[in-house]
């Protein structure tokens, strides 16, 4: 039985960083609805139990700041290209990517809450018990077999998606790298040493390459982009996306449930290495040091350890690193688009619009 069609999502109110044509982030979610409802009706055509799996699929896809597929967007128009739906469909297949990634981290994690709802192996778990985990691991591959689909079925001519088809290769490999880095530097003693460049290192595959850099650089091999503006679009994105994700660190640890949709305990629960953790640990006394790495091996840290770990983090300083790294990052992106509108590698409106974007990623509160 096939699902009927569903709705169109609504519009929401432009974002103050949300440049574009009209409705840029609405067109997005269209094409990732129409695209979605339309392979997980396929799939419950095959049995109505998988009617529970196609409905977490529909829900996994359904949020998110498509900050991806804008990046995407943009690496096209950057490079003198014209608006058009195929490009929109083509940056849509960016967040199914980071979609799976989430499930899969959240699986990794253990992690309860994402956007406010359950992760989709607590929900699923809800659904089956016994099964949560085992469906939800085989939601994120379908999302990634279903990314490169979304891609190759976007309507751009083949000749362009195979300048592209490299840097997926890329951007895979990239990924798994920064997710393995991070589980074999996680609860790990001698690898959560007072040395914040390996915790910028698992930063920097995990999330700022997949985040920025190889979304605009995928926009821009699309459009044929000459080399001088991939490299630009690298100055730019990989500070930022290294800026990006160290912003959601601090908000991973000051911010409220309420507000990022997640557990703040998640980080501390998780034993993960931070740059936070990094330099909180540099800067402690050994006894410091050895109260935080007990907290640490607590298998449920509760308020009390949060509250100790964030006066730590306050008294060492290590918050205000981590602002000031943010800081630097964010000069460097804005000095990158700067520098090649002026060479005239970067067009005006992309130039507007990835200033834009860096205020969005950098500013924003969940």
């Amino acid at each position: 039985m096939t699902a009927p069609a569903a709705a169109a999502p609504e519009s929401a109110p432009p974002h103050p960083g949300d440049p574009g044509p009209p409705a840029l982030r609405h067109r997005i979610d269209r094409a990732l609805a129409d695209f979605v409802e339309r392979e997980s009706a396929l799939l419950e055509d095959i049995d109505p139990d998988l009617s529970v799996v196609a409905a977490q699929l529909r829900r996994t896809t359904g949020t998110g700041k498509r900050l991806r597929a804008a990046f995407c967007y943009w690496g096209w128009r950057g490079a003198g290209r014209d608006d058009g739906e195929d490009i929109v469909r083509a940056a849509a297949a960016l967040e199914l990517v980071h979609a799976a990634a989430c499930v899969h981290d959240d699986l990794i994690d253990r992690s309860a809450l994402r956007h406010g709802r359950d992760t989709a192996h607590r929900s699923l778990a809800d659904n089956r018990p016994g099964t949560g985990r085992a469906l939800a691991l085989l939601v994120g591959d379908l999302l990634i077999s279903w990314s490169g689909q979304l891609f190759t079925e976007c309507g751009l001519p083949a000749a362009y998606l195979n300048r592209a088809r490299p840097l997926w290769a890329t951007l895979a490999r990239e990924l798994v790298a920064g997710e393995c880095l991070e589980v074999l530097r996680t609860r790990r003693r001698d690898a959560l040493p007072p040395d914040p460049a390996r915790s910028l290192q698992v930063i920097r595959y995990k999330t700022a390459k997949y985040t920025v850099e190889h979304p605009l650089q995928i926009g821009g091999l699309l459009a044929g982009a000459p080399p001088a503006l991939l490299t630009a679009f690298s100055a730019y994105g990989v500070p930022l996306g290294e800026a990006f994700q160290l912003r959601d660190d601090l908000l991973g640890v000051y911010g409220t449930p309420e507000t990022t949709g997640k557990s703040n305990l998640d980080d501390l629960t998780g034993a993960r290495p931070t740059v936070l953790l990094a330099l909180t640990l540099a800067a402690a006394t050994g006894s410091e040091r050895a109260e935080l790495h007990a907290a640490l091996d607590r298998p449920e840290p509760g308020a009390a350890e949060l509250e100790y770990f964030r006066k730590l983090a306050d008294a060492t300083g290590a918050r205000r690193g981590v602002e000031e790294l943010i800081a630097a990052r964010a000069a460097r992106a804005t000095a990158a688009v700067t520098a090649a509108h002026a060479d005239r590698l970067l067009t005006t409106d992309a130039a507007e619009a990835l200033h834009a974007l860096a205020a969005r990623c950098l500013t924003r509160t969940a």
